[in-house]
């Protein structure tokens, strides 16, 4: 995985300069979402690997599907992915610059996880807190983990906050066990 990571980087740095010079970072990020999914239809994929297409070949059939929906910008960067062969990497390519973007638009995403349904208010409070903590607009995701037992365990980027029933026990257990 890091490999790819490594081999996705430039190319999702590219992109990112690109949009940022056009100033249309969203709509450059929402021509990649379309992109990777193009690449991951089955059928594309084995037209992509198949060695009886040469690469504007594959570029051709890959760009009339997309059809109007690419930037002139987005179709370069379509061809020298494949002319590259690292159409492979649109994944990393697209969730490296969506980072890059809620970098430079102040914005972090925050997964909240919960035992039971958070009502409405106690998220919108929750969010609030968040924000203030991180000193960035935070979107959030709720995912509802029965398995948590009681509170909820938050994570933003590399930051985990547990406060689940789950996660206190086990803390216990550890100290219990030492």
């Amino acid at each position: 995985m890091a490999e790819r990571t490594t081999i996705a980087r430039p190319y999702a740095d590219a992109a990112f300069e690109v949009a940022r010079d056009r100033n249309d970072l969203a709509g450059f990020g929402t021509m990649l979402a379309l992109a990777q999914t193009i690449a991951a239809d089955p059928r594309m994929a084995e037209a992509l690997a198949s060695p009886k297409l040469d690469a504007d070949a594959k570029a051709s059939l890959f760009l009339s599907i997309a059809g109007d929906r690419f930037s002139a910008e987005m179709r370069n960067f379509v061809r020298i992915l494949i002319d590259g062969d690292r159409i492979g990497v649109l994944p990393e390519v697209r969730a490296l610059y969506e980072t890059r973007k809620d970098e430079a638009d102040g914005v972090a995403k925050a997964t909240i996880e919960t035992a039971m349904p958070i009502p409405a208010a106690q998220l919108a409070e929750l969010t609030g807190a968040l924000e203030r903590r991180f000193g960035k607009k935070i979107e959030v995701t709720v995912a509802e983990n029965p398995a948590l037992v009681g509170g909820a365990r938050i994570t933003v980027g590399d930051t985990v906050i547990d406060g689940s029933v789950r996660g206190k026990l086990a803390v216990m257990a550890q100290a219990l066990s030492d």
